[in-house]
């Protein structure tokens, strides 16, 4: 899975917020651009599948 975008999730994370707003900006800090963490969260918040939430990732990410 790796990282999303390494060096650049400081100014990812507002567009993570912006797509994920039950996300807060303790849960984006706690993440650090890690795609493995992110979905994890995207999975608590919004009661999605892995999968799921792996592809909302890689059709955000490759908006972005």
């Amino acid at each position: 899975m790796g990282n999303i975008a390494s060096g650049k999730w400081k100014e990812l994370r507002g567009q993570a917020k912006e797509k994920w707003g039950k996300l807060t900006d303790d849960d984006l800090q706690q993440v650090q651009g890690d795609r493995k963490a992110l979905a994890g969260k995207i999975q608590g918040a919004y009661g999605v599948t892995q999968e799921e939430a792996e592809r909302q990732i890689d059709e955000w990410s490759s908006r972005s």
